[in-house]
């Protein structure tokens, strides 16, 4: 039986889960959430990928039950590092990245490229999950509400596809904006990315890629209230969440206090 942290929810000695072969596995449980609720621990976590994983650290994520696995990847990413993990179900919820493509893209028609840029390329992604990804997090939800078994959602830093995920799902539990907003910043305090990740790019840029700054998930907020008017709308009509969808997601997920 795993033991469920006591120190404060913001508190990455709680959150964080150290493993050998991904370095951004965390719990989202601790937060409060709708009637004062907090979120259940050991139910829901993020991540990046899971195609590294050592044998210790597999050993460790079936200590925790682990039963779903949602992955986020495009088929190339998910080619390159396929899940390592034995035994939980694998869904893939395909959305094809973006950043590194116009990264490269910038470079093949040698075209500098500047911080600027690089976080305008991040804010464009941020709202494209909401304009043109929305059915693949609807397909999330929808296993999410399909039983409580713990679940990890992930792409292949934990940080932009999945960042924008756990918005949503805290939203959905009634979490503040604030502890949802701290949730996303924790990846600049734990993810470790690959040398190669933004390529032969100025190391300003590539920093902004590897990166999460406050006003890349704002600009996928702020698309929200652009086209739906609000979070509440857009669980309803983009994700398609209806009234008892939430009661069930609060049920499932938030602990009876």
């Amino acid at each position: 039986m795993t033991s469920i942290p006591s120190t404060p929810p913001g508190s990455l000695t709680q959150r964080a889960i150290a493993l050998q072969g991904a370095s951004n596995f965390r719990d989202l449980g601790g937060y409060v959430g709708a009637q004062g609720r907090p979120v259940q621990w050991r139910k829901l976590f993020r991540s990046d990928h899971l195609g590294d994983l050592q044998a210790p650290d597999i050993a460790q994520l079936q200590a925790l039950g682990l039963a779903r696995v949602c992955d986020f990847r495009g088929l190339t990413e998910r080619a390159a590092h396929p899940c390592a993990m034995p035994g939980p179900a694998v869904h893939a919820l395909t959305i094809e990245p973006t950043v590194v493509q116009a990264l490269e893209d910038f470079a093949q028609r040698n075209q500098g490229i500047g911080e600027a840029d690089a976080v305008r390329l991040m804010q464009q992604t941020y709202r494209a999950f909401v304009t043109d990804n929305s059915a693949r997090y609807a397909e999330l939800f929808g296993h999410l509400l399909h039983n409580d078994a713990p679940l990890v959602f992930h792409c292949t830093a934990g940080k932009d596809r999945t960042g924008f995920a756990a918005a949503l799902i805290l939203s959905a539990l009634g979490v503040s904006r604030d502890d949802i907003m701290a949730d996303y910043l924790l990846t600049n305090q734990l993810y470790k990315p690959p040398a190669m990740v933004g390529g032969g790019a100025p190391p300003e840029v590539r920093a902004a890629v590897r990166r999460v700054q406050a006003d890349y998930l704002q600009a996928s907020l702020d698309a929200v209230e652009a086209d739906f008017g609000g979070m509440d709308n857009y669980l309803n009509k983009g994700i398609g969440l209806s009234a008892n969808d939430l009661k069930r997601l609060e049920y499932l997920y938030l602990k009876n206090t």
